[in-house]
């Protein structure tokens, strides 16, 4: 079995058990349209999926096409 050559101090444990969280969520904004989002996530735009400045989905036509 392995054993520690020297006491590990209270604080350096506890340093190593915490979970820091970010406190608020960071917001990107949307080249093309606009739209503030959450960065690296793609966002939905007038039926449109956008990544990155790009459309990815577009269900904007389907639905003028079926009605």
């Amino acid at each position: 079995m392995a054993h520690p050559k020297r006491k590990i101090s209270k604080t350096r444990r506890d340093k190593r058990r915490t979970h820091y969280k970010a406190i608020a969520p960071q917001i990107a904004t949307c080249p093309t349209t606009g739209e503030a989002h959450l960065y690296h996530r793609a966002h939905w735009f007038e039926g449109k999926l956008y990544y990155r400045g790009q459309v990815l989905i577009d269900n904007s036509v389907t639905e003028e096409n079926a009605a």
